[in-house]
C-alpha cells in the first residue's frame, strides 16, 4: 500500500505513514465514516424507494394526457366530474378519453392478516389505456367480481396464472382473481388490484361512475401532447382541474414528495444529518492527528515547506480514510437494501449513481475536515507550535 500511494503522490506517503503508526484511531475514523455512509445510504434509499414507488402507482395504465383534481398525488384526493371527459373529447386533438378511479381496499387473508390495496378501475373495453402489464386481460374484468390480482401479493398470482384461484372476499363481495399484474408494495399499500368500473362501485363505497379520480386522454398521431394539454388546461379552468401530460404528472408528484411532503423533508434531513455526523467524526480524528504531531508539523514550516504542503499531508488523511469508511459503507447499505427491501417490499437496491453520489460526498466532507483541521497550522510560527 506505500508502494502504491508513493506512485500516487510522488512523494513518500507520510500521511498513510501517520494514520497506520496509530491504528486504533484509524479503525475508529474507518468505522465512524462507514456508519455515517450507511446513515446516508439508508436516508437515499428510502428518498428514491418514494419515487420508484409513484412510478410504480402511474404503471398500470397508459396515457399521453391526465386531468386530475388541483392536487399533487394520484391515489389520494378529491374527484372531477366526468362531464370534463365530454368537454375533452370535444377537441379536435383528442383520440380517445376514459374515466380512471382509484380508491383503497382491505383484504382480511386470514384472522391476523390484512392487505391494504388500491384499487384500479377501468372500463372493460379500454384496452388502449391498459399498461403493458394489464394489457389485453382487462377485456377480461367485464363480468361482475372479477379482478386482477397484484403478483406481489403472495400465495395468490400462480393460481391467477393458471387460473385455478379460488374466490376470496373484498369490502364484503366475493371476487374472482382471473389473472395478474405487476405493482408491488407501496407506502400506502400492500400491493393493487385492477377491477372493471362496475366492480369498482361496489368493493369501494360510496363511489359512483359520475365522479372518476382521473380522465386519462390520447392524442391523434401527429399531435403534441403538451401543446393540447395546455389548450385543454385553459379551456377546462372553470372545473377546478388541472391538465397535464403524463411525464409532467409523474414529476409533480416525485417534486411534491422530496419537498413538500412531510415523509420527504423528513428524509432529506436525515441525509443531511448523516453527511454531518460523517464530517464531524473525520474533523475530530484528523484535529487529534494534528495535535498528536503538532512538533512534526513544525519542523516542516521551519525547513521551509509551505503551509500547502502540510495541507496536503492532511487531506491525503483524509481522502484515504473517506475511501477506507467508503467500502464497508457501501456493502452495510447494500445490505441494509436487502433486508428493508424483504421486509418491506418496497423497491430498494444500491445503485451505480447513488454509491458514486456517496463516495464523492464522502470525499468532500473528509476534504472541508482536513482544511479544518489544518487551520491552526495556517499562521502560527513554528517556534509557536513546539
Amino acid at each position: 500500500m506505500t508502494r502504491l500511494l508513493q506512485l500516487v503522490f510522488r512523494r513518500i506517503p507520510i500521511g498513510w505513514l501517520q494514520l497506520t503508526h496509530n491504528r486504533a484511531r484509524l479503525f475508529a475514523a474507518v468505522a465512524g465514516i462507514a456508519f455515517a455512509n450507511l446513515l446516508v445510504f439508508v436516508q437515499l434509499g428510502v428518498v428514491a424507494s418514494m419515487t420508484g414507488t409513484i412510478e410504480m402507482t402511474y404503471a398500470p395504465f397508459r396515457a399521453d394526457i391526465i386531468i386530475s383534481p388541483l392536487r399533487q398525488q394520484l391515489v389520494n384526493g378529491e374527484l372531477v366530474s366526468r362531464r370534463v371527459l365530454y368537454i375533452a373529447l370535444a377537441d379536435a386533438a383528442v383520440a380517445d378519453a376514459t374515466p380512471l378511479y382509484i380508491g383503497n381496499a382491505d383484504w382480511k387473508q386470514s384472522p391476523s392478516t390484512t392487505k391494504s390495496l388500491i384499487v384500479y378501475g377501468m372500463k372493460p373495453e379500454a384496452v388502449a389505456f391498459a399498461g403493458a402489464t394489464v394489457g389485453n386481460q382487462l377485456a377480461m374484468l367485464a363480468p361482475f367480481g372479477h379482478v386482477l390480482i397484484d403478483r406481489e401479493i403472495a400465495g395468490i398470482d400462480q393460481l391467477a396464472e393458471a387460473g385455478k384461484s379460488p374466490p376470496f372476499e373484498i369490502n364484503g363481495h366475493t371476487v374472482q382473481a382471473v389473472g395478474s399484474f405487476q405493482l408491488g408494495s407501496g407506502f400506502g399499500a400492500d400491493g393493487g388490484l385492477f377491477v372493471s368500473d362496475q366492480t369498482f362501485q361496489q368493493l369501494v363505497r360510496q363511489r359512483s361512475t359520475s365522479t372518476p379520480s382521473h380522465v386519462l386522454i390520447q392524442v391523434k398521431p401527429g399531435e403534441t401532447p403538451a401543446i393540447v394539454a395546455a389548450r385543454l388546461n385553459a379551456r377546462l379552468a372553470p372545473e377546478q382541474v388541472q391538465v397535464r401530460t403524463m411525464s409532467q404528472a409523474v414529476a409533480d408528484e416525485i417534486n411534491y414528495m422530496n419537498t413538500e411532503a412531510p415523509m420527504g423533508i423528513i428524509f432529506g434531513i436525515g441525509v443531511f444529518i448523516g453527511g454531518l455526523v460523517g464530517l464531524v467524526i473525520v474533523y475530530q480524528v484528523l484535529a487529534s492527528d494534528v495535535a498528536a504531531h503538532i512538533k512534526e508539523y513544525a519542523t516542516f514550516k521551519a525547513m521551509g515547506y509551505p503551509h500547502r504542503f502540510l495541507l496536503g499531508i492532511v487531506l491525503e488523511e483524509a481522502l484515504i480514510m473517506a475511501f477506507l469508511g467508503f467500502v464497508p459503507g457501501v456493502i452495510l447499505g447494500s445490505g441494509a437494501y436487502q433486508i428493508m427491501a424483504v421486509a418491506t417490499g418496497l423497491p430498494l437496491g444500491m445503485t451505480p449513481d447513488r454509491a458514486l453520489a456517496v463516495l464523492a460526498g464522502t470525499f468532500v466532507a473528509c476534504a472541508v475536515s482536513g482544511m479544518l483541521a489544518t487551520f491552526r497550522l495556517r499562521s502560527a510560527e513554528p517556534a509557536d507550535l513546539f
